[in-house]
């Protein structure tokens, strides 16, 4: 079973990629207008799950092609 640290870590992570990106992607596309906090909240409570599920999916991937990549670069003498 997994620690609560590898369960609460991911979810973390996603907010706050969540919460910086529908900020700014709500701006590029509205600019800010009277409601963009409302606008912006609602991208954000939508994209902060499927932010948390692709955090469970994308960690253990990342920490394989890391460990393979940091394996090459330390074969070489980098």
């Amino acid at each position: 079973m997994p620690s609560k640290a590898a369960i609460i870590q991911p979810i973390l992570m996603a907010a706050v990629m969540a919460f910086l990106m529908t900020a700014l992607i709500t701006w590029l596309n509205l600019g800010f207008p009277p409601d963009y906090i409302r606008k912006w909240l609602t991208a954000f409570v939508i994209a902060w799950p499927a932010a948390a599920v692709a955090a469970f999916i994308a960690i253990p991937i990342a920490r394989r092609v890391t460990g393979r990549i940091v394996g090459f670069l330390e074969a070489r003498g980098l």
